[in-house]
């Protein structure tokens, strides 16, 4: 029951209010201490896109227990002169390459050949991880020593990744301290005014914000977490914090309007504003833990980041929110004398009842506006391609990029990522068996013939049971074209090759990666939408003790989810202001972006839905009519929805201000959806569908009632009944 929750909300605040110093000590230690972890994550996290139980997953290990081969371990070492190069210089260059390797653990370097007239390249493999070759690749660069005149360049996944690390705390930096931090202090002051308690939910976000990477680090010593967790964490945590304060602190004050004793007033702020931050945290959390039920280690790790941040705001919002209004009190959360002339006009708070009022008197017009534009919006996600990534996404100034650069101008883009097939004959010395070997020929051929392959390397391991077919081809791993050549290769080479049976052949390798985690990614994702809506609907019917109230805010909120896929396609595929905003143009969208924006934006959309919808449901429950319940709901929360809104806009333009084309996408995609979201659909859509559905809005039976463990709100209300009236 309702009672019940509001009770278990207000033992928890006396809880807290009693031992404030030390619920505000525990959460400083968790301050400090997630501070000082988060400066040591970063070398920690990589992006890796293996995909357990895969062909190319199980070729991956083949080469790294038989050849010595770790692809994500892997360095592609470049040299140029600028002079041709002599038989002279190469031997000289596979010298100093060789004495390099040994100061890398497990390192060994293959021979040093030309790709033209001025370049020359190696591949160094490893039994390194991603992280762990990450961190090796700087002292691989360091002990270098080519001859005079010859510069050398260490590129490779790993190497990238350790040259990115840095862009990716600049524009962390850039996008929280320069935009975030700015506009939500901008914004605060204004729907706050002057007044201490402005500094409540930056405290508050830098408290949850350390509390989720300190875990993360923990984490991280365990798995490997994708670069991207520290910059999701930071903005979202940012967001959630603004959220969650603002409505607290705002109804805070409405509570010590009334006159009450302010651990009271904190006591009901936590039973009606409170409980609203805990249904919303629990759509939040649930939106994305489906991304820890995608089979794919890179989703999962975002995942992580992204689940761990709501739990622990809503741990924080509900045990150091109360503490801290307790300690600022009425002085520290009241406005301003001098600011509250200026700021205390009551303009904002009869904007919002008026435009309820008039869409409400013409709701089908604005119904059928607001629907056409999100439809329109929507229309070109119909066009939405992906891919598993692309090194054209990150700065080319960069000196492992560069390198890749070099050797790809020489080469071809599959020489960072080259396609590794993997000949299994199923015993020892089996590949040296005439059939087998044949088979291998009619292979080797019919790559040969295949426009996408620039060069190919033969290599057999000591057993002589396993042949591994080095492929370099023209394009990029990601790319269309190389992701066809796998298809082609598995489903028309590989077969017409006719091997022997009991012979396996694995194509692995960058490209074959990428389609693995594409595939594999997508064909669980529809699932796994369908569940979270599943899940979603009987919590937010909990919440709102309404049937079709939970339906219509699914129903808006998948809109709002297409919007953003379209105006992906719009901008990155379609370039539409791409040299206006200065952003990456692509045919495709990186493969997780979809998957973690529907999880994110389902949640992150609902703060909004709960927040306006169970103030409007707290005003039905006390006597007032559907329009004037629509009206005091926005009347009361719709300053602090557009409030929330506008910041975390600003903090998702932090990432489309980066320098890298995944957090472009990412960041672009949620500050659409963010903004439509608190215009278009809270703003028309929620009033104008109310207005329709009339007092149907606030219906739910006795028998589904108890089902949920709710009152019932039948259609015809009961005299003098009011579960919220004081």
């Amino acid at each position: 029951m309702i009672d019940r929750e509001r009770g278990w909300l207000a033992r928890t605040t006396r809880y807290a209010l009693r031992f404030r110093y030390v619920v505000v000590a525990f959460w400083l230690a968790v301050l400090l201490a997630g501070a000082v972890a988060s400066l040591h994550l970063r070398p920690l996290l990589a992006n890796g896109f293996g995909v357990p139980h895969t062909d190319s997953q199980i070729a991956g290990r083949i080469l790294t227990q038989h050849f010595g081969d770790r692809s994500d371990g892997e360095y592609l070492v470049v040299f140029t002169d600028n002079r041709p190069v002599s038989p002279a210089v190469r031997d000289q260059v596979q010298a100093a390459l060789e004495r390099a390797v040994r100061t890398v653990p497990s390192a060994h370097a293959g021979p040093v050949e030309a790709a033209g007239r001025f370049l020359l390249y190696a591949a160094v493999d490893s039994r390194l991880d991603l992280a762990q070759a990450k961190d090796e690749s700087a002292q691989l660069g360091r002990a270098l020593s080519p001859p005079a005149g010859v510069r050398s360049y260490v590129s490779g996944q790993a190497a990238i990744q350790r040259d990115l690390d840095p862009v990716f705390s600049s524009d962390l930096h850039r996008g929280e301290f320069e935009i975030a931090l700015p506009a939500a202090l901008v914004v605060l002051l204004l729907v706050l005014g002057v007044s201490a308690v402005v500094t409540l939910p930056l405290i508050f976000a830098a408290t949850t914000i350390a509390g989720t990477l300190g875990l993360v680090f923990a984490i991280a010593h365990v798995t490997v977490l994708s670069t991207y967790v520290t910059n999701l964490v930071e903005l979202i945590g940012l967001a959630l914090a603004i959220d969650y304060s603002l409505l607290v602190v705002s109804r805070f004050r409405e509570e010590l309007r009334a006159g009450d004793d302010i651990a009271e007033a904190v006591v009901r702020t936590m039973a009606t504003a409170g409980r609203s931050v805990v249904f919303s945290g629990a759509t939040v959390t649930l939106g994305l833990a489906l991304l820890l039920f995608i089979p794919v280690p890179f989703v999962r790790s975002l995942g992580i980041g992204g689940l761990l941040i709501p739990i622990v705001s809503v741990a924080a919002a509900t045990t150091l929110l109360p503490a801290l209004l307790l300690l600022y009190g009425r002085r520290g959360t009241a406005r301003l004398s001098f600011a509250r002339r200026r700021l205390g006009s009551d303009t904002g708070r009869r904007f919002w009842p008026g435009l309820a009022r008039t869409i409400m008197r013409r709701p089908l017009v604005f119904l059928a506006t607001g629907s056409i534009f999100l439809l329109v919006a929507a229309a070109p996600a119909l066009a939405l391609r992906v891919t598993p990534g692309s090194a054209d996404g990150v700065p080319q100034t960069l000196p492992a990029v560069h390198g890749f650069d070099l050797l790809r101008r020489a080469l071809g883009a599959g020489a960072l990522s080259p396609t590794q097939i993997v000949i299994d004959a199923g015993r020892r010395f089996g590949a040296g068996r005439p059939n087998e070997q044949a088979a291998a020929h009619r292979l080797v051929a019919r790559l040969h013939a295949d426009p996408e392959v620039v060069a190919l390397r033969t290599l057999v391991d000591p057993t002589r049971r396993y042949e591994e077919l080095v492929v370099i081809g023209r394009h990029e791993y990601g790319q269309p074209a190389a992701l066809d050549f796998v298809r082609r290769v598995r489903i028309r080479a590989v077969p017409r090759a006719d091997f022997p049976v009991g012979t396996r052949v694995l194509v692995g390798g960058g490209a074959a990666q990428g389609l693995d985690f594409i595939q594999r990614s997508y064909r669980a994702f529809p699932w796994l939408v369908l569940a979270v809506l599943a899940l979603t609907y009987p919590l937010l019917l909990r919440a709102f003790r309404s049937l079709l109230l939970p339906l219509k805010a699914i129903l808006l909120n998948l809109l709002s989810v297409a919007a953003s896929y379209g105006m992906l396609v719009v901008f990155f595929r379609w370039g539409l202001g791409a040299r206006a905003f200065d952003l990456y143009r692509f045919p495709q969208i990186e493969g997780w972006i979809p998957i973690f924006l529907f999880a994110l934006l389902f949640g992150l959309s609902m703060d909004y839905e709960v927040f306006l919808v169970t103030r409007m449901r707290e005003a039905w429950d006390e006597g007032l009519t559907n329009g004037q319940a629509v009206a005091e709901g926005l009347e009361r929360t719709g300053r602090i929805v557009t409030a929330a809104a506008i910041i975390m806009v600003a903090a998702f333009a932090g990432f489309v201000d980066g320098r890298i084309a995944g957090l472009q996408e990412f960041g672009l995609g949620l500050a659409v959806a963010i903004l439509v979201d608190a215009t278009i659909i809270r703003v028309l859509l929620v009033p104008s569908l109310m207005a329709v559905l009339g007092r149907w809005n606030w219906w739910l039976p006795e028998r589904i009632a108890r089902l949920a463990r709710v009152e019932a709100s039948p259609l015809v209300r009961r005299p003098g009944r009011s579960c919220y009236r004081r």
